[in-house]
């Protein structure tokens, strides 16, 4: 591969980390190219010699992405001090990382990537992306639970949970439909209208199902789902 690319692309392709991440390590003179340090917006191919820190960065052509139906106690970092760190659980032959977060006690659908480029794409709520998920909690779903959930909800002085879409499926289960991706944000909105959620479990982004995939196992995305994801992307 000889094709010259953008340098934060290369990076990001890696593996090592998202083009942002990589447009802040270029410009904190962290980023080597052939033994001087990297400008912003320059480009290279596979000849060049990219270092960060002191390791070199190899691209990655192949584009990986992974469906994986995360347990409950697996948590979605790459934090190597812990033991419950997800790249650990999957212990997958190349380097991989979560495609945002699932936190440590809800289950399901968890993307995981090599591309940093996907991470930006499917996670910033500004490109307004479903993701669904199962809802259980402690007390009987009303039809005024629902409304105050899908209104909108001031979470805290500056985080708001926008109107989303929420329907009951049993006494004290529902599904929803939410377009951001605030911290433990369906908890949070679930204590601030008076119950409390028992389980939670993601089972749609965009149009990437869980289907039946058993919990602790995981599937690659195939060639359709790979390219409706590519597709919704910035380049």
């Amino acid at each position: 591969m000889d094709d010259e690319v953008r340098l934060n692309k290369y990076i990001a392709d890696s593996g090592y980390c998202s083009r942002r991440e990589a447009d802040r390590l270029i410009e904190s003179g962290k980023v080597t190219v052939n033994g001087r340090v990297a400008e912003m917006g320059e480009r290279v191919t596979s000849k060049d010699k990219v270092i960060i820190d002191g390791k070199r960065i190899v691209r990655d052509e192949e584009t990986i992405l992974l469906i994986f139906n995360k347990p409950p106690g697996i948590t979605c970092t790459t934090a190597e001090d812990d033991e419950t760190n997800v790249v650990k659980y999957l212990n997958y032959p190349k380097r991989i990382y979560p495609i945002g977060r699932l936190d440590k006690y809800s289950e399901g659908l968890l993307l995981m990537t090599n591309k940093g480029e996907l991470v930006n794409g499917i996670m910033r709520s500004r490109y307004g992306h479903e993701k669904e998920y199962v809802v259980t909690v402690d007390r009987p779903v009303t039809d005024e639970l629902l409304r105050r959930l899908t209104n909108g909800i001031q979470l805290s002085e500056d985080e708001y949970a926008k109107p989303c879409f929420a329907e009951k499926t049993s006494r004290n289960k529902f599904r929803m439909i939410i377009t951001q991706g605030l911290n433990r944000q369906i908890r949070r909105m679930c204590e601030k209208v008076g119950c409390r959620v028992t389980k939670l479990k993601r089972v749609r982004i965009i149009d990437i199902e869980l289907g039946d995939l058993p919990v602790g196992e995981y599937r690659k995305a195939t060639p359709k789902e790979l390219k409706s994801v590519l597709s919704r992307i910035d380049d």
